[in-house]
């Protein structure tokens, strides 16, 4: 491993496309299940997660499922990750498509755009990241409850937050 603590994959395409990438390269890594390749004790700890958007995808609940199957997290965003970004700020519940989430961002953070550039101010959100696991938690156990995990609205981008901030903590305990 080249010491990258994330390696990104730019426009890779649609969740299925990037569920069979992340699968590619972990196996490669020697991170995922039945890789032929063992990891060293610097990649114990390693995971590799694909990152998602429902958007109008047909294959998203397969590229999920494939995804879990064979060890990759997933961050995964129902219709989009714009929802993701709304729980830092409020709860949200309703099954709006994609479209109505932006501008529902776009009310809740002025200086989101849908139609330029799209950033908000990650770095003052970041101080309400604890608030955004927790909302995104509580509406994945609505989804559960409803028998729809992977409805709308339903981010599963806390996971990774959280995984990120433990794997952080343990860093900062070893140096």
């Amino acid at each position: 491993m080249d010491g990258t603590l994330i390696k990104i994959f730019k426009d890779v395409g649609p969740p299925m496309t990037i569920a069979l990438e992340a699968q590619k390269y972990g196996k490669k890594m020697g991170l995922l299940k039945n890789s032929r390749r063992h990891k060293n004790s610097f990649e114990e700890n390693d995971r590799v997660w694909a990152i998602f958007d429902r958007d109008d995808h047909e294959k998203f609940d397969d590229a999920v499922t494939l995804c879990e199957s064979n060890g990759v997290g997933v961050a995964r965003s129902n219709p989009c990750f714009e929802l993701w970004l709304i729980l830092h700020d409020a709860d949200f519940d309703r099954p709006d498509g994609r479209d109505k989430v932006k501008r529902e961002l776009a009310r809740l953070r002025p200086e989101y755009n849908p139609n330029r550039g799209k950033i908000p101010d990650c770095e003052e959100m970041l101080n309400r990241l604890e608030d955004a696991e927790k909302r995104g938690g509580k509406q994945l156990q609505r989804r559960e409850e409803e028998g729809m995990p992977f409805g709308a609205p339903s981010t599963t981008v806390g996971d990774l937050t959280r995984e990120i901030g433990q794997a952080a903590g343990k860093a900062k305990g070893n140096s």
